[in-house]
């Protein structure tokens, strides 16, 4: 359950007046979970005290105390007999406000041996990231220390886990064993279905006095909750091109990307105001034969990284690949279409509504072109026209935004300050 903090474990440091591990308890009796199994280490008889049968916290639980350390998987892999044929994995130092009956049926439905939690944070640099193929299958784990001169995307493992207790059994052996190094890895590396569950639901390590810290701001301002049954969460949707980075007409390559100043910030005061951030853009620069959709990707690879330098993540990025207009050397003309998602349409929000169960009347788009400020006015969102890029100068709409400002940063503000 993780090292000592102050004299007790990181388990039973308070969060909100009572220790991570009654949340983590008290999590896993909402969503059903009967039976907990606790692996502690040095002062885990102080865990096995506060826990006791965990009758109290609504679980049937039972405490496993090492003789001698065996990292973070080896007491597990030890007492595997003892485990269900599905079960969950959370760490003790994490915080965590997550729909686990949503990632139990994602584990369940993709037949998976292994399901970790993924999303983006605001420290990739230090964190173990995932890479991960169109349909949610890791492909590889790039563990913490990165590459300095590279890209990687911003998709971590949260080290929250589903597994199938019988895919363990090939790698079970004593002494000391790490999750990622020793289990996922060679998961992956073997071929087994090891699964990527793409979530925005809160989930935070406390491993140094500084994330802890954060963690409980995030307390104190209400960030730590699941949203009651049915209700939906507020985004902010932003355009690409002349809202976070230069406007450089069509983008080809990742060098040709740079992020306008003071981005960074900006999402960062509107992830702190409580909005999810969701990219919506259109790149006909794939239709017209000039990018492929690996070139995009590696694009937005280099987005993410440079973002995360900042402290700033994004939750999803939607693009559109298509463009009505034929004539283009080398243009693809399948991609060459009248589609739901270019913008103005409003496919790719509707995307994002559906995938990240968000309110549209709770949400805002922030672009530089007309035709941002048009799709939002479809699609339900205020709106505010920033002016750097094309500055709404475009004229492709008859429109009006709610605000105009003269970049994210500006933009940020009005939106944090319509929070109440």
């Amino acid at each position: 359950m993780g090292a000592a903090w102050a004299g007790a474990p990181k388990a039973l440091i308070p969060i909100g007046g009572k220790p991570v591990l009654q949340h983590q308890l008290e999590l896993a009796a909402r969503f059903g979970v009967e039976q907990v199994s606790l692996f502690a280490g040095h002062l885990g008889d102080q865990i096995a005290a506060f826990v006791g049968d965990g009758a109290r916290f609504g679980v049937k639980a039972r405490v496993f105390i090492e003789d001698a350390p065996l990292g973070d998987a080896g007491a597990l892999m030890a007492a595997l007999d003892a485990l269900p044929e599905q079960f969950f994995v959370l760490y003790g130092d994490v915080m965590a406000a997550v729909d686990l009956g949503r990632m139990g049926a994602f584990h369940l439905e993709r037949g998976a041996d292994f399901t970790t939690a993924a999303h983006p944070n605001d420290h990739p640099l230090d964190s173990d990231l995932l890479e991960v193929g169109e349909d949610d299958r890791v492909t590889a784990i790039r563990p913490y220390p990165h590459p300095e001169g590279k890209d990687f995307a911003n998709l971590v493992n949260a080290a929250l886990y589903a597994v199938r207790r019988d895919a363990l059994r090939p790698l079970a052996r004593p002494g000391r064993v790490g999750f990622t190094r020793d289990i996922l890895a060679p998961l992956v590396a073997r071929g087994d279905r090891v699964m990527a569950w793409r979530t925005a639901d809160y989930i935070k390590d406390m491993g140094s006095l500084e994330r802890l810290q954060s963690v409980e701001r995030d307390w104190t301002a209400g960030r730590i909750r699941l949203p009651a049954d049915g209700a939906r969460r507020a985004a902010v949707f932003l355009d690409r091109d002349g809202t976070l980075n230069v406007e450089r007409s069509y983008i080809r390559r990742s060098d040709e990307f740079e992020l306008i100043g003071g981005v960074g910030p900006a999402l960062r005061r509107l992830r702190e105001a409580g909005f999810l951030l969701v990219v919506v853009t259109n790149q006909a620069v794939i239709a017209r034969g000039e990018a492929s959709e690996a070139d995009v990707a590696l694009i937005h690879r280099h987005l993410e990284w440079q973002l995360g330098k900042q402290g700033a993540y994004l939750d999803a990025v939607y693009l559109c690949p298509h463009h009505p207009d034929a004539g283009f050397p080398g243009e693809r003309r399948e991609l060459k279409i009248a589609c739901d998602c270019r913008k103005p349409a409003t496919g790719l929000v509707e995307r994002a509504y559906r995938d990240l169960n968000i309110d549209p009347a709770a949400s805002w788009m922030i672009g530089d072109h007309t035709r941002d400020i048009e799709m939002a006015r479809r699609a339900g969102l205020r709106s505010i026209l920033v002016r750097t890029g094309h500055a709404g100068n475009d004229g492709a709409y008859d429109v009006r935004p709610d605000h105009i400002a003269a970049d994210l940063a500006a933009a940020a503000e009005i939106i944090a300050a319509s929070v109440p």
